[in-house]
């Protein structure tokens, strides 16, 4: 038996007692092997009793040689951000609806594992994006994403504007519900449900759809990962706009502020089973014949 992973990490959707079965099944089975499991917080409290070491996300990604997420596609989500900076391999239990991200169904758990832990995987890298807000010149608030970066209207029905640049070129100036910055990865997310085009996650490639464009010309558009873009809302009440990544953390911005978006490295690492195929999962997920 490889001794690879020494100390595992699992993480699971927040507080969510639900899933402690799984966690505690999950957990004995690594014993077992003889692997020193960790409990990020959250998994802990999904357990009424468990003599297991716990710790936070922060110091699993410092400690720990892999991290097994319990949950859906938003806990890897979260995972991924959290983990970011310390290159360290997902491998993702689906407990979720989805499932594009977390690919292996609890029934199936550990003869996947098993082989996993064998050394029998398929290694995946998916970048992230880092959003920065730019205040007279200084970064006042930074953020990342693994699907998208989002600007968008909040707490009004008026569409705001905004103008775009690309490599320091004005793309275009627009009025619209927002505008979707995705990662490949984030293609089956928001920007699939805003007429974005789905793409591979292999490719280097960013795509940016604007959302409800009073312009119909106003199309999605892919440009290279290398680039860097920037937003700058004009002639709106910039009360009114936000920063979302991921759907799940928000910037706000101030007077004079504009976004910068670029390409965070490293990226994450995402371990399927042997014989993982995305066009698989695309075709039962999306209910393709």
């Amino acid at each position: 038996m490889t001794t690879k992973f020494r100390r595992i990490g699992i993480v699971s959707k927040f507080s969510d007692t639900s899933i402690g079965t799984t966690i505690e099944i999950l957990a004995n089975f690594l014993s077992a092997r003889n692997h020193q499991v960790v409990l990020e917080e959250s998994a802990a409290k999904t357990l009424s009793n468990t003599t297991l070491e716990t710790t936070s996300i922060d110091q699993i990604g410092k400690h720990c040689d892999l991290v097994i997420v319990v949950g859906g596609d938003g806990t890897l989500l979260h995972t991924a951000r959290s983990l970011a900076d310390h290159n360290i391999p997902l491998v993702g239990i689906n407990l979720g609806r989805l499932g594009f991200l977390t690919d292996i169904s609890p029934d199936d758990m550990l003869s996947r594992l098993d082989e996993i832990l064998s050394g029998v995987y398929h290694e995946e890298k998916r970048f992230l994006l880092q959003a920065l807000v730019i205040r007279d010149g200084e970064t006042v608030q930074t953020g990342s994403a693994l699907n998208d970066v989002v600007i968008h209207k909040w707490n009004s029905v008026r569409m705001i504007e905004f103008e775009t640049h690309v490599d320091g070129l004005l793309v275009n100036s627009q009025r619209s519900d927002g505008l979707i910055v995705s990662t490949p990865t984030g293609s089956t997310a928001y920007a699939l449900s805003g007429g974005g085009p789905i793409m591979h996650p292999a490719l280097d490639a960013i795509v940016l759809v604007p959302i409800c464009p009073h312009t119909l010309s106003n199309r999605p558009l892919v440009i290279a990962a290398s680039s860097v873009i920037e937003l700058r809302v004009t002639r709106t009440d910039i009360a009114h706009v936000r920063i979302t990544l991921d759907g799940q953390t928000i910037l706000s911005l101030a007077e004079g502020d504009h976004v910068r978006i670029v390409k965070k490295e490293p990226p994450v690492r995402l371990f399927h089973p042997k014989g993982h195929d995305h066009f698989q999962i695309l075709r039962a997920k999306l209910r393709w014949g």
